[in-house]
């Protein structure tokens, strides 16, 4: 994964703009927008976030105006608008999911991070956000980690320091 770091500009590569124009193809003249979606999961699987000037360079290749893109990637989610950890875990927080220990969960991430929701950690490993339902709710509480997106239930604090450890070994592994 690349880095982009705010007001850096970016030019894609020759291999993702091949991946946009493959996207694009798909969709009628004169509709390149409908690709608007797919292209920004590309744009954040190569920079690990969508930056406004990723936006920008992306309202540029599909020929829209830029608060085009923007309120598309403000409106969902699953698009980071700020640089992540290299790991995201993301806590359900909806009813079900708090009423079997979601929050408790939560605090434990936040403590054993030393991070608030929406920061990352110090050596750039892990970000952690509450998200809505995952439409898991008979086994709560659940959380997914990114960017593989891995699930998992019925969390317990015990259970979330293993998969932070197995993530830190993982990390060292690979550098």
């Amino acid at each position: 994964m690349l880095s982009i770091k705010e007001n850096q500009p970016v030019v894609f590569s020759a291999e993702l703009l091949a991946k946009f124009g493959e996207i694009v193809s798909r969709y009628p003249e004169g509709r390149q927008k409908s690709a608007l979606l797919p292209v920004l999961h590309l744009v954040q699987a190569e920079y690990g976030w969508v930056s406004t000037e990723a936006m920008d360079a992306v309202a540029a290749y599909l020929n829209i105006r830029p608060i085009e893109v923007y309120e598309v990637a403000t409106f969902y989610t699953m698009y980071f608008l700020e640089p992540r950890g290299k790991y995201t875990l993301e806590v359900c927080r909806t009813g079900p999911c708090c009423l079997v220990g979601a929050e408790r969960i939560m605090k434990h991430i936040e403590q054993r991070l030393g991070v608030r929701e929406n920061e990352v950690t110090t050596d750039g490993l892990f970000s952690w956000r509450g998200v809505e339902c995952m439409a898991a709710c008979g086994y709560g509480p659940v959380l997914q980690i990114g960017p593989e997106y891995t699930f998992y239930e019925n969390l317990t604090e015990e259970s979330v320091d293993q998969m932070i450890d197995t993530l830190r070994n993982k990390a060292q592994h690979e550098a």
